[in-house]
């Protein structure tokens, strides 16, 4: 008998339907019933993380308490649930190639050939398991990346296929998520895709317990019925899920479809009364009818695929929420600000974010973008390469430092203000080898950080290899730049404010990785009321 109950989605027909939000929903809805419950992601590619991938390739690399780079639906994950995840909820198929590599080179498999089926599908299965055994988790939902048919999510279904005959009928459930799209010229919903799509399933030996169904339009009860008989599901086993509004609608869309009802029947597990969800309706309730509105700039280099800033976008919602205002966020490409065309992209914002990245591309528009908010007292937050970059441009425009600049863009300069950790100097891997994770931080008694968090002692997480040079820390706190957090292990700077500012605040971790639902992080909350008093100032002065 299994310790956990272990619940699989996978996904066919194309990929983006939303397994990772139908995933966490789920797991939101079961949570509430009283149910300890975790989410893992299989990716099938063949990197060992997204660490060193672009962000145009996949998106944002999120990063978990405990410094693993793993992939953006952890976020949702974790901004769903207000737990933490961790290494052990991201797996790729390069880590598990890598484990069984090692192991072989070890001596492990002596006079064995090492095989797809049993080696790789076993280390799969234990990368499963993993989770529940180590784990106080009633329930374990795993999301399985890529579209059933894929040749690379092969032996992550031979896993499940495999792992669902190891412990029986009643501690594992598959649940499928597929399309049923809407042809407006012969104007009906079409359920062959999906028929296909668990027919493809069924050959490699899984049939889905549950079908959530993507449309566009409701699926009337004849539609649901003919799936149901095509793809040998119960008819209440089979969950409509409409677009929605906004992605925190789901779980409420799911309860009212009975997804976790039928879940919880079918693995045997008591119902425990209804779902308590009063905080998360509160929630959309504030989300929904705001009293303000504010326009924030982000600034950044991969603006063209907002996933890029998933976590910093979804921030902004809970911190809206928070406040009671809409935040609408003005996407602008660093790489085309200029001093001349700043005035006209950035004149009529609330407030401006400075967003995180690498390299050189974009720079000198991000640093032209933190010069306009400090002259003309917008509030500003920077994240990560966003405070760096006010770093820089304070150094040249207030400090006098002409040549300022950050070792990681310009190695021969004569001034780093920015400059490479000493830890990193000898570093030569590029993967999982930055500062990562969560550090702590001592918050300087008096600062805005140390008023906003209302305590003196915080951890963050961090991903950089590049930090603020305190051989200049003086000359900048003496033109008005103080250091309102420090590493007290190793005296880094964690954070950095303007005196005579409204709000001015950069951070060289990253603030975004830690707001929930339930848990607004506190800089992104004052950094919108901000926003807020500040276009209200902007009106006075109109009327």
């Amino acid at each position: 008998m299994a310790s956990a109950k272990y619940i699989f989605v996978t996904g066919g027909v194309t990929s983006s339907l939303g397994k990772g939000i139908i995933s966490a929903s789920l797991a939101k809805l079961l949570q509430s019933r009283g149910f300890s419950v975790t989410i893992q992601k299989f990716d099938p590619y063949i990197n060992i993380d997204p660490g060193t991938l672009n962000p145009y390739e996949h998106g944002e690399c999120y990063v978990t308490e405990d410094g693993a780079e793993t992939d953006l639906d952890l976020g949702h994950y974790e901004r769903f649930l207000n737990i933490n995840t961790s290494q052990a909820n991201n797996v790729t198929t390069g880590r598990i190639y890598h484990n069984v590599i090692s192991k072989e080179r070890e001596g492990a498999f002596l006079g064995k050939t090492v095989q797809v089926i049993p080696h790789i599908t076993d280390e799969i299965k234990r990368n499963f398991l993993a989770l529940g055994e180590k784990g106080n988790y009633d329930i374990v939902i795993t999301e399985i990346g890529g579209c059933v048919g894929d040749i690379e999510s092969l032996p992550f279904i031979e896993a499940v296929r495999q792992l669902r005959w190891d412990l029986g009928p009643h501690d594992t459930l598959v649940i499928h998520l597929t399309l049923v799209p809407f042809l407006k010229t012969a104007g009906e919903l079409k359920t062959k895709p999906t028929q296909h799509s668990v027919k493809q399933l069924s050959e490699s030996g899984i049939q889905p317990d549950i079908l959530v169904c993507r449309s566009e339009h409701p699926i009337p009860a004849e539609i649901r019925k003919k799936l149901a008989l095509f793809c040998n599901v119960n008819v209440n086993s089979v969950i409509e899920s409409l677009d929605a509004e906004t992605i925190y609608d789901v779980p409420l869309l799911m309860k009212k479809e009975k997804l976790d009802e039928r879940v919880l029947t079918k693995l045997k597990l008591p119902h425990k009364g209804e779902a308590q969800i009063d905080t998360w309706k509160d929630f959309l309730g504030k989300l929904k009818n705001t009293t303000h509105e504010v326009q924030i700039g982000l600034v950044g280099k991969y603006v063209e695929l907002p996933d890029a800033y998933k976590s910093i976008a979804e921030a902004f919602v809970h911190s809206g929420a928070e406040n009671e205002c809409k935040v609408k966020i003005k996407w602008i490409q660093s790489e085309h600000l200029t001093a001349e065309t700043i005035p006209s992209v950035l004149g009529n914002l609330d407030g401006i974010l400075v967003a995180p990245g690498f390299g050189e591309r974009g720079i000198e528009g991000k640093i032209q973008a933190v010069k306009f908010a400090r002259e003309n007292h917008i509030p500003f937050f920077g994240i990560c390469l966003g405070m760096q970059c006010a770093a820089i441009e304070f150094a040249r425009n207030v400090v006098g430092i002409k040549d300022a600049a950050s070792a990681e863009l310009d190695k021969k300069t004569p001034n780093p203000v920015i400059d490479m950790m000493e830890s990193q100097k000898n570093v030569t891997k590029k993967g999982g080898t930055m500062r990562l994770g969560a550090y702590p931080c001592e918050l300087t008694k008096g600062s805005k950080a140390h008023h906003i968090y209302g305590k003196s002692k915080i951890t963050e997480r961090h991903r950089h290899r590049y930090e603020f040079n305190n051989k200049y820390l003086k000359q900048f706190e003496k033109a008005g730049m103080i250091a309102s957090g420090i590493n007290p292990d190793t005296g880094l700077v964690e954070i950095i404010e303007l005196k005579d500012h409204r709000f001015y605040i950069g951070t060289q971790f990253h603030p975004e990785l830690k707001s929930t639902v339930l848990n607004p992080h506190p800089l992104f909350v004052k950094f919108v009321k901000a926003a807020i008093e500040f276009s209200k100032e902007k009106e006075s002065k109109t009327e």
